[in-house]
């Protein structure tokens, strides 16, 4: 659960490849046939392949950025340009969904070493307008020797999407917000809880535990408001804002796979969201 000092320069990568290779309207037509999740998962491999075409599926004249280390809009990418390494950079998409005009992915990169990222697109007439995103370093495998990639990855359940959505909505509201620790088997598989959290074991007693040793060396994992919650089927995603570790002003992204409208399998990713007199852009982090 260990902030990485290259976040910074991390995150100006998704911006950086923006900005390479102008749109190019003559591609149109071959992305007519693609879904918006086909779009983000080509643009995002784009960064192994160098292909342009994906560029394309960037609406050139209105982009939001909320990326906080990047300009907004396209051009907002040049003056980063600079922090490309020789050699590029590698993206490997491990998760992928799509809830309405929203694309979020689950990402394993390379860039000033390894990374995990959650990434969130927002089309308008098949063209992507807004970005935000959330990057922390790889870190070893956790107390029960799981990744912050691997485990479960078909989507199941599309016809329970909006229950699943209000299941994780609420655990976050009730539990995690409210304290409400009563209430905690009620959202969380009391026999079966997968965690990929770098720092958090399986199970219930894995949640306890980490709990414990946050308010034992006088830590904390505070979330104030949800920003944003997508799904697709068995799978949800919150955005919420908080303090982590020693009160530092946090974005949590929080994956939730659920069966039976109980959470069974959870990934995340917490970066610090950087001072206001650094920000890149004005559009905030959510």
């Amino acid at each position: 659960m260990k902030y990485s000092k290259l976040n910074l320069l991390f995150s100006v990568a998704i911006g950086i490849l923006f900005s390479i290779f102008p749109s190019n309207n003559g591609v149109q037509a071959q992305s007519d046939h693609l879904s918006n999740k086909e779009k983000v998962v080509a643009l995002i491999n784009s960064f192994n392949t160098g292909d342009q075409t994906p560029i394309s599926y960037i609406n050139p004249e209105k982009y939001i950025q909320h990326n906080l280390a990047v300009g907004d809009g396209l051009a907002g990418f040049g003056e980063v340009m600079h922090h490309a390494p020789e050699g590029g950079f590698k993206a490997k998409v491990i998760r992928a969904f799509e809830d309405g005009d929203y694309v979020f992915t689950h990402t394993q990169y390379d860039f000033f070493g390894p990374k995990a990222g959650f990434d969130i697109f927002r089309f308008e007439k098949g063209k992507i307008v807004e970005h935000w995103d959330n990057l922390l370093a790889i870190q070893k495998p956790n107390p029960s020797g799981r990744t912050q990639f691997d485990g479960a990855t078909a989507i199941t359940d599309l016809d329970k999407t909006e229950a699943n959505k209000k299941v994780a909505k609420e655990f976050i509201e009730k539990v995690v917000i409210n304290h409400e620790m009563d209430k905690l088997a009620t959202y969380i598989n009391p026999t079966k809880y997968i965690q990929h959290n770098p720092g958090v074991a399986d199970g219930l007693d894995g949640f306890g535990a980490a709990m414990k040793y946050f308010a034992e060396n006088g830590l904390v994992m505070e979330y104030d408001k949800i920003h944003m919650v997508l799904g697709e089927g068995n799978f949800v995603l919150t955005v919420s804002e908080g303090k982590f570790g020693t009160g530092v002003h946090s974005a949590y992204y929080d994956l939730f796979r659920i069966e039976n409208g109980q959470i069974v399998e959870h990934w995340d990713v917490i970066s610090p969201i950087e001072a206001k007199a650094d920000w890149k852009n004005d559009n905030g982090k959510f």
